[in-house]
């Protein structure tokens, strides 16, 4: 973290290096809790849209369930 806290001071412009230390600090909580931050992001992003905002809670890290349903093939 302290090498990335360095790095966001050139990243283009300060709405950038926000986002940036954002993600990175997600990253860090998904890693800290056990979770898969690639695996939580992309169940994450594809409920977002559909989940209710009484229980935005449950979508944390250190609350998050996978969903059951298969991740799509990339193949």
């Amino acid at each position: 973290m302290a090498l990335g806290r360095k790095n966001y001071l050139f990243v283009g412009n300060d709405e950038a290096g926000r986002n940036l230390a954002g993600l990175s600090s997600l990253v860090a909580t998904c890693e800290a809790n056990g979770v898969n931050p690639e695996a939580y992001l992309a169940d994450v992003l594809m409920h977002l849209g559909s989940h209710s905002a009484s229980r935005l809670d449950e979508l944390l890290p250190h609350r998050w369930q996978p969903s059951s349903a298969p991740a799509p093939d990339s193949s």
